[in-house]
């Protein structure tokens, strides 16, 4: 498949057969992560794997915006002690972020559905998240994946708009609309 033909056919997947994601696949999916540019190659990533049907369960239990059925979930993290140093450590966020968008597309490459599950910056997700996966105080989990078989198809799409492109300098007389927030309980 050709790469912009693969970046268009990336869709947010929320129903999933029920058969599980083979190890191989996984790798591949990490591999995929960790080939993403980091601030001065940094890689402050770090990955929780869950697969255990059990595990997931319980997940799917105690967190309200987790709840589908996938029979994989990625947690990306961002590892202070591995983040770039001084003022600029946030940018573990930019890095972890483009793990996770190569895990999406590298997904529906290979045939599978998934979707990302933002955790950062909402504090009550990330508490919850590190209390249920047992993760330290100076790894913050930026989000998670939801990955298996889609048991949903969708269309390819671009969401190109050019009300969002400016050329040469930006034009503070446009007038643009922002989308509310969602509704406590909705996301």
């Amino acid at each position: 498949m050709e790469v912009l033909e693969l970046i268009f056919k990336r869709r947010s997947i929320r129903a999933y057969a029920n058969k599980p994601v083979e190890q191989e696949l996984i790798i591949n999916l990490l591999k995929a992560a960790m080939a993403a540019p980091t601030a001065a190659n940094c890689q402050p990533w770090e990955f929780i794997v869950i697969d255990d049907p059990e595990r997931l369960a319980s997940m799917k239990e105690q967190l309200v915006f987790a709840r589908y059925n996938a029979p994989l979930a990625i947690v990306v993290c961002g590892n202070m002690k591995l983040a770039f140093k001084g003022p600029e450590q946030s940018l573990w966020i930019q890095d972890c972020s483009a793990a996770t968008e190569n895990m999406l597309i590298a997904a529906t490459g290979m045939g599978l559905g998934a979707v990302w599950i933002g955790i950062t910056p909402s504090e009550s997700k990330i508490k919850q998240v590190k209390k249920l996966l047992a993760i330290p105080e100076y790894v913050t989990p930026l989000g998670m994946v939801y990955v298996g078989y889609p048991a949903e198809e969708k269309e390819p799409r671009s969401r190109y708009n050019e009300k969002r492109v400016y050329w040469q300098e930006y034009d503070p007389e446009r007038k643009h609309r922002a989308k509310d927030a969602p509704k406590k309980g909705h996301y």
